[in-house]
């Protein structure tokens, strides 16, 4: 449950807060994000790498139908003549990587702040 909190908290955060703040502004808003639900660590880094994944690949999508730009077809020549839509997959990976470690940080940091117990033996 916490992990599909956490990946709909990410979309809405990448989708409204993305034309605001640059893309460490939303790292640091994932890895709060993910300290305060506290999934476990792959539930943290899955949760945060699908939502701003897929919202990346998503707007990329939409930016590039709407517009009918031929700017990614116009990238893709200048770095090696690969697509537009290999660009596309590009950026969903570098979302994806991104917003993984950025949820896996906040989960880590919530557990390296969290007080242990003192008496481990508890005897």
């Amino acid at each position: 449950m916490r992990f599909i909190l956490l990946t709909i908290l990410v979309v809405l955060l990448v989708v409204f807060l993305g034309p605001l703040v640059p893309f460490w502004g939303l790292m640091i808003g994932i890895g709060l994000l993910s300290a305060l639900i506290l999934p476990t660590g792959f539930g943290g880094f899955m949760g945060g790498g699908l939502g701003m994944g897929f919202t990346w690949v998503g707007i990329s999508i939409y930016l590039g139908l709407t517009s009918a730009s031929a700017l990614p077809d116009k990238m893709g020549e200048l770095l090696g003549g690969v697509s537009g839509m290999t660009l596309v997959g590009v950026v969903g990976i570098l979302g994806f990587l991104l917003g993984g470690f950025s949820g896996l940080s906040g989960v880590l940091f919530r557990k390296m702040i969290k007080p242990s117990p003192r008496n481990i033996y508890r005897g």
